[in-house]
């Protein structure tokens, strides 16, 4: 085979390769994670706001809960007003009693946002539909309490 047609089959695959890559560009294929699992494998989602977002929500006057899931120590020391304490060791067992509705939207806190993200994850799994994780009180510019 001569120099020639090894340079033109060189560019037929290039050419192949250049399309092939344009479709899956246009496609959202590429720059985008593809789960391999099932979507009935998959965890329930929840959302993931910032502070900004969650104090929109807050003064919306629509209805919702504010969990804190650190320790109850943590809680007193300093917390975001009208929140209430579920600490994440005791989501398992108490989520039902304190958080009777499945439906209500809830944002979940905690200090730096580690346990929160755990805590939403795990409400999601036991069926809680509406769940916003707004990561940890150390990032909250907005009042808080203690006592």
């Amino acid at each position: 085979m001569g120099n020639h047609s090894q340079l033109q089959i060189i560019g037929s695959v290039f050419v192949v390769a250049v399309i092939f890559g344009a479709f899956l560009l246009s496609t959202g294929t590429i720059g985008r994670r593809i789960d391999a699992a099932p979507a009935a494998s998959r965890s329930p989602a929840y959302h993931v706001v910032g502070a900004e977002k969650a104090k929109e929500i807050m003064d919306s006057g629509d209805p919702y809960l504010l969990l804190d899931v650190r320790t109850e120590s943590e809680y007193a020391e300093k917390r975001i007003i009208g929140a209430i304490l579920l600490p994440s060791s005791e989501i398992d067992n108490k989520a039902e009693s304190v958080l009777p509705e499945k439906t209500a939207l809830i944002l979940v806190y905690c200090r730096s946002g580690a346990r929160s993200a755990a805590a939403s994850a795990k409400l999601a799994e036991m069926g809680y539909a509406n769940i916003y994780d707004i990561g940890g009180i150390m990032a909250w510019p907005y009042e808080t309490e203690s006592g």
